[in-house]
């Protein structure tokens, strides 16, 4: 029989990711810091730090500007006073560049399940990094060839953790009836709030966060299915006395985030119990598909559950070659983990999904990768997923 901590009645068929075409080297971006901060030396000492230790190569973004030389690009201007982008201009730009982004990643996710737009029944949307309206959700309906019937649930303002959230929540409507299909869309342009690099605050979002989206589809295991992540049981807990140490709010010149240093060793003190919990005494699985909200968290869910390297590989390739992409990041570790399973010819594993948010919130999730439904019978899996 099946174990319902990892194997579920619904599954992730299809995963997309897209990114914008603008690409940032780690080291050019951290050359315009310091030819913007030449006569601020802490400044400069921060960003040496953070730049040498998160763990980030390159980066993509929908702003352009952010090729050109410090002095004239708005986001790092060379001289006191000079104006930089207004949250106004910057939702302006979310507005003309998130729904390109986030079809392409949809239109992969479909294409990857095998399902035609039509017989989307749930459309959930997720991001933090703008808002406009119609939304997200609207434009897509139309750009995919949607029902106009569709149900659309927006998941706005929920931060890094809200990618797992919409995956869960997919799960939970699938399960409710075998016949919805859900499209799970995260679009994150989190470059576009950069601002100008005059505290260790600001140097955190402009030393690690980059653009992109990622997609999904969610639906009941069928027949004939293949390279799935069945979805296990999920749980979602909010950690007390943690509420300003990951903060997000909208400013006059984008959205300030606040990261705390903290947050590493915060999540030594109650991670291990929710991982127990959700996990129900059974052993550790061996996939780990860790949100890489910064080098320090992969390491210390590495050192706490004394993970080997390559357990936690495609959260650390992933952070390095794109950066923290916010809710959209856990599914481009997914779709690496499933496209190097599908490499080695793997036909099952079991597997722990984790997310951390504002709040702080952690979402954890358990799955297990099955290569086709054919392994699902043989290995004496419930008839009615086969």
């Amino acid at each position: 029989m099946k174990d319902p901590i990892f194997e579920g009645e619904a599954a992730i068929t299809g995963i997309g990711t897209s990114i914008p075409p603008n690409r940032l080297e780690q080291h050019e971006v951290f050359q315009r810091i310091e030819e913007s901060c030449q006569t601020d030396e802490h400044v400069m000492r921060w960003a040496r730090r953070i730049f040498r230790q998160c763990g980030v190569d390159t980066r993509y973004t929908c702003e352009p500007d952010f090729l050109a030389e410090a002095g004239t690009c708005r986001y790092m201007p060379g001289e006191d006073g000079k104006l930089v982008p207004t949250t106004s201009e910057r939702m302006e730009l979310y507005r003309k560049e998130s729904v390109p982004l986030a079809l392409k990643a949809a239109e992969e996710a479909l294409a990857d399940a095998r399902l035609d737009p039509a017989a989307v029944t749930h459309l959930i949307t997720v991001s933090c990094t703008g808002q406009f309206l119609p939304g997200l959700d609207a434009g897509l309906v139309h750009e995919l060839g949607l029902s106009l019937r569709v149900n659309r649930i927006p998941l706005i303002f929920q931060g890094c953790s809200a990618g797992l959230k919409a995956i869960q929540l997919a799960k939970s409507i699938v399960e409710s009836n075998a016949t919805h299909a859900v499209l799970v869309v995260c679009v994150e342009l989190c470059t576009i709030h950069f601002q100008p690099p005059s505290s260790r605050e600001a140097l955190f979002g402009a030393s690690f966060f980059g653009d992109g989206a990622s997609a999904c589809i969610v639906r009941s295991v069928s027949n004939g299915e293949a390279h799935m992540f069945r979805l296990g049981k999920g749980q979602s807990v909010l950690i007390p006395g943690s509420e300003a140490e990951m903060t997000w709010k909208v400013g006059d010149q984008g959205f300030d985030l606040f990261l705390s240093p903290a947050i590493p060793k915060l999540l030594r003190t109650f991670l291990r119990e929710e991982v127990q919990h959700l996990l129900d005494g059974r052993t550790l699985p061996h996939l780990w598909a860790i949100h890489p909200g910064g080098r320090g968290i992969v390491d210390a869910v590495q050192d706490m559950f004394a993970l080997d390297d390559s357990q936690v590989f495609f959260s650390r390739e992933v952070l390095r070659r794109y950066g923290n992409l916010s809710s959209a990041t856990i599914l481009f570790v997914l779709k690496q983990m499933k496209e190097n399973l599908i490499l080695h010819g793997e036909n099952q594993a079991h597997g722990i999904s984790l997310a951390f948010g504002p709040g702080l919130t952690a979402e954890l999730l358990a799955f297990s990768y099955a290569a086709n439904t054919e392994i699902l019978e043989v290995s004496g899996k419930d008839a009615a997923y086969v």
